[in-house]
Order: structure tokens, then C-alpha cells, then sequence
């Protein structure tokens, strides 16, 4: 990673990162959005992502997830290298995406939610009882105590269990890696701390989480590492223990800090 000279990089983790970015560029006709783009994320971290707007979050989380297709650079994966032509390359690898729209059916109840487009069928019919089971079992696993039932219709979910089912939906599939779009965006306090609560679990439970936000406080409450983008280029990827807010502040609307980082 290239870290600014007033902030160390983030220091290796235990192995290998399950998802390596090495010299990604990205360009829309004249518009350089990503420039030569370094990315490290560990399984059983949270690494957020944090940049002013237009510095280009969302042209790399979409090149991750397949949307785009990166025009030079590295994409790596369990250390070796691989090519993400689509979503469906990137699902089969275990990357998946929870956008802000969350993209959930009003219409539906919590069950069909999480398999949307992946439904379970017995004898050419909906299997209700295995879908259902396994709906419980991931949220159960997740711990997450705030849903009543399972077969509740989303319209009734307040925006906290909103957000909950769609990230229990993001790791229904053995996901490896997950990604977060402004999860705690438009949230009360007590929701968002229900939402960052399970953020922390889903890398406590082996997962890499790469979480996308501009509130910093949410950033320092469950982040290991925090990656910077500035005008398309990562001026840093640091520990959380080695950087203070104002550095990172700094960091999103200069690109450095300025200053010597005390640790």
C-alpha cells in the first residue's frame, strides 16, 4: 500500500489477504477515477473504506463485486490471481455486496428475502420448511435477537432489521467476503448500534468486511484497518491503533496528514 509519510501502512496480519488489489486503474472515457488502487483485506477484519465523495469507493467496490471491469491492475484472491468478468464470477468466489438500497421486496416476509433469486425447491415446489431452517440458523448464528419471526413482511421491519436481513442474506451462500455500502446511513442510534454490533460479528466469524461509510465514529468503533481514497488514489491504509481521527480527516479531504503519527 502507499501510505503518505506521516502515517505508517498497515502492518501485515496474520497471513496471506484473502483479497490483494495491486495497481488497479479505472477510467470512464477521459475521467481517471482509479488510480493505481492498492487494497488489502484479512479475513476476520473489518477494513473500512473511507473517502470524500468522488474519490472512487464506489468504482472499486463495483470492480470488486464485477459490475465494472478494472482497465489494468491485479485482483487477487486466496493468493492467486483471477479475473471477475461479473457479479457471478465474484459470487462464485464468495464476495458479496449489501448496497444502500438493500434491495429488498416489501411484499415479501424475511424468508424470501434471503433467497430471492435463489429459492430452494423440493419436487418442483418452494421448500418452505428447508429455506426457513436455514434463514433461522444464519441469523441465529449471527445472533441477531431483534426479528420476532422469520416469515414477518419486510414492510413492517424498522430500518436496523432492514439492514439485519440484508446482511444475513450477504452470508447465507458461504460468503468470504462482504461488503457494506453506508450501512448505518439514515439510522437512529440504538439501530445503528444493533447494525455495527453485527458488522464486528461478521469478522469475528472469519469473514473479510469491507465497509464503506463517512461517519467516522462508526469507522473507529468496529474497524481493524482504514483504507483512504483521495481523488482515486489510496493514499493510505493504516491500523486503526496507528491513526487518530483528525489524521484521517486530513487524509479524506487533503490526501496526508501533515503531521508525524504519534504511534
Amino acid at each position: 500500500m502507499t501510505a503518505t509519510a506521516s502515517v505508517r501502512p498497515a502492518a501485515a496480519g496474520s497471513g496471506e489477504p484473502l483479497l490483494q488489489l495491486r495497481g488497479i486503474q479505472k477510467s470512464f472515457g477521459a475521467v481517471h477515477v482509479l488510480r493505481g488502487v492498492d487494497l488489502d483485506v484479512r479475513a476476520g477484519e473489518v477494513t473500512a473504506l473511507v473517502g470524500d465523495n468522488g474519490a472512487g469507493k464506489s468504482t472499486l467496490i463495483k470492480g470488486i463485486a464485477g459490475i465494472h471491469s478494472f482497465d489494468d491492475g491485479e485482483y487477487i484472491y486466496d493468493g492467486k490471481p483471477v479475473t471477475v468478468h461479473g457479479p457471478k464470477d465474484a459470487g462464485a468466489l464468495g464476495i458479496e455486496v449489501v448496497y444502500q438500497d438493500l434491495a429488498l421486496c416489501d411484499n415479501l416476509d424475511v424468508v424470501h428475502n434471503m433467497f430471492l433469486g435463489r429459492e430452494l425447491t423440493k419436487s418442483g415446489l418452494l421448500d418452505e420448511d428447508s429455506m426457513e431452517k436455514r434463514a433461522r440458523e444464519t441469523l441465529d448464528g449471527l445472533s441477531v435477537r431483534t426479528l420476532r419471526s422469520v416469515r414477518t413482511k419486510v414492510a413492517s421491519l424498522s430500518g436496523g432489521q432492514r439492514q439485519t436481513v440484508a446482511i444475513a442474506r450477504s452470508v447465507l451462500w458461504n460468503s468470504r467476503v462482504v461488503i457494506l455500502d453506508e450501512p448505518t446511513a439514515a439510522l437512529g442510534v440504538a439501530q445503528t448500534e444493533q447494525v455495527l454490533l453485527l458488522v464486528r460479528r461478521l469478522a469475528d466469524s472469519g469473514l473479510g468486511v469491507i465497509l464503506i461509510s463517512h461517519n467516522l465514529n462508526d469507522v473507529f468503533r468496529v474497524a481493524d484497518t482504514i483504507a483512504v481514497l483521495y481523488l482515486g488514489a489510496m493514499v493510505a491504509q493504516v491500523r486503526k491503533a496507528d491513526v487518530t481521527s483528525n489524521q484521517v480527516v486530513q487524509l479524506i479531504t487533503t490526501g496526508s496528514t501533515g503531521e508525524g503519527a504519534s504511534a
